[in-house]
């Protein structure tokens, strides 16, 4: 880290203790299900046997995987639709904390579900992990968000992106055989959510609640100032909290928002517009399908079927490190910039890969491309889409459109999470490797709309990016719209400025 960075020491305590039992939770469980999933399967059919004395057949077993696998989905769509008002009442410090015994209790099912034979507990505990990583991607977003000083919000919110790539590394390491990857200690890999969930709930009581949260929703300045002052040190926060002390003057009237009075403001549309679209590309870009699609890749390069999983260790360490590097370049680049260059390039990246998977049965090095072209693709994901997206909403709303925009950003990950999981399995036996194509035109579209439709964010308050998102969409002579309240208040405060 440069020296900027290492001025706030308890700042970067904060990143890795909300980041182990925040998005890290949600990469874990995305990645750790592959290599247990023929043990789950097995517990499954002998859970059957013992009950019923019935053997069930291979699409029966197939249903009850695919099921376990989806009700994370689930309970991550209720944990997102729940993180906003558990936010709001409870303080960004405590959802966090409360959230890590849900983890908690899931590991425990886990843990003991082979003991038990019962694959309904895996269920049951699937969901719960749900619940706790639509919280915890929330929760820890917004804390971070709104604990960082302005010039290093944007590279704080990288690391949200790098604790979720490295959960889904350490699902794969843990998962291989000299490790847990085993018939014996499967249960207990599933059950390292309650471990990181127990860290998170020894350490995370060392830190501060939201400066921003205690000034701007509870009113207490004496313990926001106390919270700068422990996060920040010695640097000087007094031009901040002037800042969020005019906010709060501008919205002492103003209420915080539900996601329908988000949905029905006609005055963020085009933001509304932007969460949908970048938050729905998270997950229709492909990055999933090109997981899916490195085993077959690595498999035609020639590797032997038993060391595959080694071999893919190296997609979940290209994202750690592409994510850690960004570091090095996203403070000196925008969002926006940063979001246009990813799509574009993961763009080209699918439309060479559907070409080299497509040639490589014909030609015997074509797998080597395709190769190279899964880590190209990515290299532009982790320092574009996943580095940047999901800490947009408490940058390009106000506060009283944070928590609303925090719940249907991640709202809309889980869902489109979900259908993709329906869905794949379906577009891979009907498109084959032409799927790729479906992608390209998601990541195109979506880097078309960054670069037509949404401004900058670097250095900005949220009311300067609500009046550029104007400008841009009214340059071209349309009608002006009606400003809302905090755009009016803004305004006022801009004349008084001048005269």
């Amino acid at each position: 880290m440069s020296a900027p960075q290492l001025d706030f020491p308890v700042l970067i305590a904060a990143i890795f203790i909300c980041g182990i039992g925040g998005s890290f939770q949600y990469g874990f469980c995305v990645s750790v299900m592959t290599s247990p999933s023929a043990f789950i399967k097995d517990l499954v059919n002998k859970t059957c046997v013992h009950r019923y004395n019935r053997s069930l057949e291979t699409w029966q077993v197939s249903l009850i995987w695919s099921f376990t696998m989806s009700i994370f989905c689930i309970g991550g769509l209720i944990g997102s639709l729940a993180a906003g008002p558990l936010a709001s009442k409870f303080g960004r410090k405590r959802c966090l904390l409360f959230n890590n015994f849900v983890a908690i209790v899931g590991a425990i099912l886990m843990v003991l579900s082979q003991a038990a034979m019962s694959f309904e507990m895996i269920m049951v505990a699937r969901f719960l992990y749900g619940a706790n990583a639509g919280v915890g991607l929330s929760a820890h977003a917004m804390y971070l968000n709104e604990c960082a000083p302005k010039k290093l919000r944007v590279m704080v919110g990288v690391t949200v992106a790098t604790f979720l790539a490295l959960g889904k590394f350490c699902g794969q390491l843990l998962g291989i055989r000299e490790l847990l990857g085993t018939e014996r200690n499967w249960p207990w890999l599933l059950g390292v959510n309650g471990f990181t969930a127990v860290l998170q709930l020894l350490t995370l009581p060392l830190l501060p609640e939201s400066p921003r949260f205690l000034l701007l929703e509870t009113g207490d300045f004496r313990a926001s100032e106390q919270a700068f002052k422990k996060l920040w040190g010695q640097v000087d926060y007094m031009k901040e909290v002037e800042e969020m002390l005019k906010e709060k003057a501008d919205l002492l009237s103003i209420r915080s928002h539900s996601v329908l009075e988000l949905i029905q403001n006609q005055t963020l549309r085009w933001q509304l517009f932007t969460i949908i679209a970048v938050f729905a590309a998270l997950q229709l870009c492909g990055i999933n399908a090109v997981y899916f699609y490195s085993f077959d890749v690595l498999r035609a390069a020639g590797i032997p079927d038993h060391k595959l999983a080694y071999a893919a260790l190296g997609t979940g360490l290209c994202e750690v490190s592409t994510s850690v590097a960004s570091f090095t370049i996203i403070e000196g680049m925008g969002r926006k910039a940063v979001l246009f260059r990813g799509y574009m390039g993961m763009s080209a990246a699918l439309a060479l890969l559907t070409v080299t998977v497509y040639l490589q049965r014909n030609v015997s090095w074509m797998p080597y491309c395709s190769m190279v072209l899964i880590f190209i693709f990515i290299f532009f994901f982790s320092s574009g889409p996943a580095a940047t997206t999901v800490s947009l909403p408490g940058e390009i709303f106000t506060q009283s459109f944070k928590l609303a925009g925090y719940t249907l950003g991640c709202t809309i990950n889980w869902i489109t999470l979900f259908v993709l999981g329906m869905l794949f399995p379906i577009l891979v036996e009907k498109m084959d490797n032409f799927c790729f194509l479906i992608f390209l035109a998601t990541c195109f579209l979506c880097g078309m709309h960054v670069r037509f439709n949404m401004p900058e964010t670097k250095h900005r308050t949220a009311l300067e990016i609500a009046a550029e998102f104007d400008r841009i969409h009214h340059k071209h002579g349309k009608p002006q719209r009606r400003k809302s309240t905090e755009e009016e208040m803004c305004d006022v405060k801009t004349h008084e400025t001048k005269f």
